[in-house]
């Protein structure tokens, strides 16, 4: 072999071994690893979604706890590009350890609302969740209930249920209460809903509709999309819990701060290798299309205020929310498991 036919070989030969590393390097970059607390069935539909608006694979692990540790003991080589999660208490963990990295992103500044989002850009809130007032549609009158304040009236001593005050979903409505009344009168209200309680706090919200339909109970706390689930459920006695109820979202007079609302949301994790993947994935997620599916999936609530309510939620349509901006639900949170602990919730 001669030396220019030499030359040509090498050339066509570092041309091919360049165009192999270039389509590697972009399969791997076309990727985004997610640590989900959200079951697989809630959060698959998205992704779906993602992969086919942007060609992007998914890959994820599904936990219902642990994942925190397990991308603090990853360090520098975990896999997870993306953490979602539900409850600001559960995104403040991740925070905290510093283990989400900072965002620049003009579409999820511009989509959601300031009092939804991290200031500074480490988590993003993308749907929205209200605690509400759940009543018995034979035993309580329309009106009878209308804010959180009415559950520590007296009139209602021996007829309301909860689930456990330390839960993460109980913990962020005795923070808003603190941050609406301070933590005195915060106090003074739990020990009022313990007063009424009619049974040891106990399950889920489930099984306090179901608590209301077995007549344990007239008034009950719950998150509003347990209600929209339990309607559409394929297990009878389910939607037999929902049909004995009515939900009330709580303080909507029009000098008042509407109801208690959290978020599920996400973040991008420290050591993400596929950051500008991440950063798209967050981005859908607040789009039209996938606000519109919260709605139609999780009976949830947009957090962009563009996107129109989903025709799932229109079963009870839209409410004034608190604007309370929801990383103060985080820092009171300590305060409000103190106030727990020592009302006996």
């Amino acid at each position: 072999m001669n030396f220019k036919i030499e030359q040509y070989v090498l050339t066509i030969k570092y041309a091919l071994l360049t165009l192999v590393i270039f389509n590697s390097s972009f399969a791997l970059g076309a990727e985004v690893n997610i640590y989900s607390h959200r079951q697989a069935f809630l959060i698959n539909p998205f992704l779906e979604a993602f992969t086919a608006k942007t060609g992007i694979k998914t890959n994820v692990v599904f936990a219902s706890k642990g994942l925190a540790q397990r991308l603090q003991q990853e360090g520098a080589n975990s896999p997870a590009d993306v953490v979602l999660t539900v409850d600001i208490a559960r995104l403040s963990v991740y925070a905290d350890k510093g283990l989400f990295a900072k965002v620049e992103s003009q579409i999820l500044n511009d989509t959601i609302p300031e009092h939804l989002r991290d200031k500074e850009g480490f988590w993003y809130g993308l749907s929205l969740r209200s605690r509400v007032i759940a009543v018995s549609k034979e035993r309580v009158q329309k009106g009878e209930i209308n804010k959180y304040e009415d559950l520590a009236d007296p009139k209602w001593k021996g007829r309301v249920c909860s689930r456990p005050g330390s839960h993460v979903y109980n913990r962020a409505l005795v923070a808003s209460l603190i941050a609406t009344h301070g933590e005195a009168k915060a106090e003074a209200w739990a020990r009022g809903v313990v007063a009424n309680f009619a049974r040891r706090p106990q399950g889920n919200d489930r099984a306090q509709a179901k608590a209301i339909f077995q007549g344990e109970c007239d008034v009950a706390i719950m998150n509003h999309y347990y209600y929209g689930k339990m309607l559409k459920s394929d297990k009878m006695a389910q939607r037999d819990w929902a049909n004995a109820i009515s939900i009330v979202f709580g303080n909507q007079g029009a000098d008042d701060r509407g109801a208690h609302v959290n978020i599920s949301g996400g973040g991008v994790t420290l050591y993400s290798k596929n950051k500008s993947n991440a950063i798209k994935l967050l981005e859908f997620l607040v789009s039209d299309e996938a606000q519109n599916l919260y709605g139609k999936i999780n009976y949830e609530y947009p957090v962009n205020p563009a996107t129109p309510i989903a025709p799932e939620l229109k079963i009870w349509g839209d409410f004034k929310k608190d604007s309370l901006p929801i990383s103060r639900l985080a820092e009171l949170a300590p305060k409000a498991q103190m106030i727990i602990d020592r009302v006996g919730w």
